[in-house]
């Protein structure tokens, strides 16, 4: 039968690690301007991302709208001939668990069939999906 003292050091052993998990646990910003009112770009689709509206969100918490281990950014541009600028624009942040390329730090692009020029970026920092280009960190 275990001891009063191995159940005591055993419980501040699982504290410990929970700490720890949770203090690992990655923030990124969550948004998308198909969910904008209208008129408002509040996701940053044609206007700077403004980080001051926004709150960087525990990917693994209940207010997530997706669980992940890092960050991802997607901006989708359709061809020329709708507003603003000639074209249209969508970005989407938020957490993610499984990069297409199976690596962070990178960003991938290309062309669908339509016409609709997309990039996808993916980062492993807090909050690092709130730039317009997300970039390698060094260190």
């Amino acid at each position: 039968m275990p001891s009063v003292k191995h159940n005591i050091i055993l419980g501040s052993f699982l504290v410990v690690l929970v700490a720890v998990s949770l203090s690992s646990a990655i923030r990124c910003y969550q948004c998308s301007s198909q969910t904008d009112k209208k008129g408002v770009d509040s996701c940053g689709a044609y206007k700077w991302f403004n980080k001051t509206q926004h709150i960087a969100i525990e990917c693994n918490s209940d207010e997530s709208h997706m669980p992940g281990s890092f960050c991802m950014k997607i901006v989708q541009q359709g061809p020329r001939g709708f507003i603003w600028d000639g074209r249209w624009r969508q970005v989407i942040r938020r957490c993610a668990s499984v990069a297409d390329t199976g690596v962070t730090g990178v960003c991938n692009w290309g062309v669908y069939e339509n016409g609709v020029y997309w990039e996808e970026c993916y980062c492993s920092e807090d909050a690092c999906n709130s730039s317009p280009t997300i970039s390698i960190t060094k260190g």
